[in-house]
């Protein structure tokens, strides 16, 4: 048969499909979200995250060592904090968890690169991600408190900040607080475009932060919607977004393509906790080669148009590519 085009002509040996590769990773793309809590020497895991743990501020530098060790250098900080109340002042206190957990990581690992979290959920009593006005989040008065969330964790060392509460105007918000306070060069990197989604069961115990009553559809966004998810990222990078964020990632390539084709800043994707429990439970079973999965969700991530994938999986990750299964 005389055939001319033979794609796989390009795929005979491992050199040269790893020559003409169309989608490359690196262990800088990478983020780790870590929970901190309070208390001394505390390393618990997380029952429905195998392998993932809480840890007290003083038992944290053994897992920030063992990031960096991997070539991981960027990590999202969640706390959770001994007491809540209704206003979450634990979000925004000087000595909240999360703010001491950046002093210290700043101190003991000063080349890494710390993102704090921005919302409210983890230190509300309610579990809502604002203040409340009767049953409903209050937007308006919400935006204050997030920004000084935002500063507090700026001032205690974080590099960067996310916010995750899906407020409006919550971008322009922190942006004016930061700048305010002489923070003009530190960036934001908004949760965009942050489903109501069912994939973040694991999390919500991992910070206990599922909502007392009620959900978080009034807030979230519908995940039957695409115009809605790009009218969220245009109107962050309005208002001084300097990355967007998708969430959840594994069944929302989509989405992920079109916020990179219609924006102009970089763009985060976050596996989030359920892709990762999905994955190390159907491993367990002996349904899937777990490795292979990780690496193929993380591609397809990467191949849908991000730049920064945040996921529990960052070291193995990190590992893979140092021995070329992905990269």
């Amino acid at each position: 048969m005389e055939l001319k085009n033979r794609p796989r002509r390009l795929r005979k040996t491992a050199v040269l499909r790893k020559m003409v590769r169309e989608t490359r990773i690196d262990k800088s793309s990478l983020a780790y979200p870590l929970f901190v809590t309070e208390g001394n020497n505390v390393k618990e895991e997380i029952s429905s995250l195998p392998g993932q743990y809480r840890y007290s501020v003083d038992r944290m530098e053994e897992k920030l060592t063992e990031l960096m060790d991997a070539g991981v250098s960027s990590v999202l900080l969640f706390g959770i904090p001994a007491h809540k109340d209704e206003v979450g002042s634990g979000a925004y206190a000087r000595d909240g968890i999360v703010q001491r957990a950046f002093r210290q990581a700043e101190k003991s690992c000063p080349d890494l690169y710390l993102i704090g979290d921005v919302c409210m959920c983890e230190y509300t009593s309610h579990g809502h991600c604002g203040v409340l006005r009767g049953k409903e989040v209050d937007n308006d008065k919400t935006l204050e408190l997030l920004a000084e969330t935002a500063l507090s964790q700026v001032q205690a060392g974080a590099d960067m900040v996310a916010p995750s509460d899906m407020m409006d105007g919550r971008v322009a918000a922190i942006r004016n607080k930061l700048d305010a306070h002489g923070y003009e060069e530190t960036p934001v990197m908004s949760y965009a475009v942050k489903f109501a989604s069912s994939f973040y069961g694991p999390f919500r115990e991992a910070a206990s932060s599922a909502p007392l009553f009620g959900d978080r559809k009034s807030y979230q966004m519908d995940y039957h919607n695409r115009r809605e998810a790009l009218k969220e990222a245009l109107l962050d990078v309005k208002e001084g977004a300097d990355i967007v964020m998708v969430k959840p990632a594994m069944a929302y390539g989509d989405l992920i393509r079109e916020v990179k084709d219609h924006t102009n800043v970089p763009v985060a994707a976050y596996s989030v906790s359920g892709e990762y429990a999905m994955a190390k439970a159907a491993a367990r079973a002996g349904w899937i080669d777990e490795a292979g999965v990780m690496c193929e969700m993380a591609v397809s991530a990467f191949r849908a148009g991000t730049d920064i994938y945040i996921t529990y999986f960052a070291k193995e990750l990190a590992k893979c590519i140092d021995q070329g299964i992905i990269g």
